[in-house]
């Protein structure tokens, strides 16, 4: 089955990342695992992924700090906190962040499949934020050049459409001609045969 969504894993254990694996490649995900926060920012700054899981107890950047930025840079993509070390503290700050949901370890394959057609299902709402972010100072320029340019193919369509017209009438005229030049020269009934 060919993989159509892509899903980032950032867990320092790589167990937790063979079990994402394992439960979702299945089903038409790539997984893409991350042992580190910075690894996963590196990851996210050269590619697009549809959802990211990340586990809240690292060494280096935390889970929480990991979102923190992730959301900052791309607000649209889901991300899913999983830990073993859940508390109110955590989940409150979490939810200020904009997680799609919280997983606790230990995961089941359900919990795993389930958390992520849920986040993509969120997701989906915000396909036209993602659209319109990306496009940044590039797509602006191409609008400009775009809205200047649009007056002279406007009057381009205008100085040729005429010629165009015409030559189609032309072309018309010449072939309805030659069909009459070949029924001219053709007999128009049996009695001129006969003179």
């Amino acid at each position: 089955m060919e993989a159509t969504k892509k899903v980032l894993v950032i867990d320092d254990d790589p167990v937790v990342g063979k079990s994402f694996q394992r439960v979702l490649c299945g089903k038409g995900y790539a997984v893409i695992s991350a042992a580190s926060g910075a690894e996963a920012l590196d990851r996210l700054a050269r590619e697009d992924y549809d959802v990211g899981y990340t586990d809240i107890k690292m060494p280096g950047m935390d889970g929480l700090e990991v979102t923190r930025r992730i959301k900052a840079s791309r607000p649209w993509l889901p991300v899913v906190i999983v830990t073993g070390y859940g508390s109110q503290a955590n989940e409150a700050r979490a939810t200020e962040l904009g997680v799609a949901g919280f997983l606790q370890k230990p995961l089941s394959p359900e919990m795993i499949e389930g958390s992520a057609q849920i986040a993509l299902l969120r997701a989906g709402g915000t396909e036209a934020a993602k659209i319109e972010t990306r496009g940044g100072a590039a797509s602006f320029a191409r609008n400009i050049g775009l809205f200047i340019a649009a007056p002279f193919i406007g009057l381009a369509y205008v100085v040729a459409f005429p010629f165009i017209g015409l030559g189609l009438l032309g072309w018309l005229a010449v072939k309805t001609l030659l069909r009459r030049g070949v029924d001219v020269d053709q007999p128009s009934s049996p009695e001129s045969d006969v003179r």
